[in-house]
């Protein structure tokens, strides 16, 4: 354990208390700023989930470590450098909008590590990335946040009109906590067709597609469709 403190102690060379930079030095720090963006990057595609996946935003978080790494090698502890670089930057306008807050957060991460490699914080680096990526995981495995029961929409034509009896409640009572009729609407011209919203919340999303099957099974049922709210967010 000792020996392995030292060695991180050792990591932990800065231009204000190692000297200047030499290109060895630049180089391990380039390095390993794509080893631990990359790092950054697997954890984000394994744990990504949802609609609003791109493959040029997992490749950015590699390019964003690797460049803040070779800016920080630039600035060293010039104020000068520092100044005119924040005023190169001030030209650049992003026009991406993202839309997920947990990409931000990837972006930070990308960040602050590029710039503990490019400080030569080599082990504030590989701790922090280990530290981080072990947090996702952690959050993805247990879908921690995740709100229970979820809010669906449910649409269907059904030829003739839902009385107490009919079986469409009986099979929305087994899957759903509640279920609320938003609307019935005759589809007109002659059809005797009924279009009906439901707004549900499902105890248990995991039996969607078997609520789904239940309900295909109703005689006069047609054009089921369930739209879950988290999807809808993220459209």
């Amino acid at each position: 354990m000792d020996s392995l403190l030292d060695t991180f102690r050792e990591l932990e060379v800065t231009p204000l208390t190692g000297g200047a930079f030499n290109p060895e030095s630049i180089l391990l720090s380039l390095l390993l700023a794509f080893i631990l963006g990359q790092v950054i990057a697997w954890v984000y595609y394994a744990t990504h989930s949802g609609l609003s996946y791109s493959r040029s935003f997992v490749q950015a978080l590699i390019i964003i470590t690797v460049v803040v790494a070779m800016v920080m090698a630039v600035i060293g502890n010039n104020i000068v450098t520092a100044v005119g670089l924040m005023g190169a930057l001030a030209l650049i306008r992003f026009r991406n909008i993202i839309k997920d807050t947990r990409d931000i957060a990837f972006i930070f991460c990308a960040l602050v590590i590029g710039m503990a490699t490019g400080s030569r914080l080599y082990g504030t680096a590989i701790i922090g990335t280990t530290v981080l990526s072990l947090i996702v995981i952690y959050l993805y495995v247990t879908s921690f946040g995740t709100h229970e029961p979820h809010n669906g929409f449910l649409r269907f034509n059904l030829r003739g009109h839902i009385d107490p009896k009919h079986p469409i409640p009986g099979i929305l009572k087994r899957f759903c906590g509640n279920f609320t009729l938003i609307s019935s609407q005759e589809s007109g011209f002659g059809s005797p067709a009924v279009e009906y919203a439901y707004q549900l919340m499902i105890r248990n999303s995991a039996k969607n597609e078997l609520m789904l099957s239940e309900l295909k099974k109703v005689e006069g049922i047609e054009n089921v469709s369930l739209i879950m709210q988290e999807q809808l967010l993220e459209v």
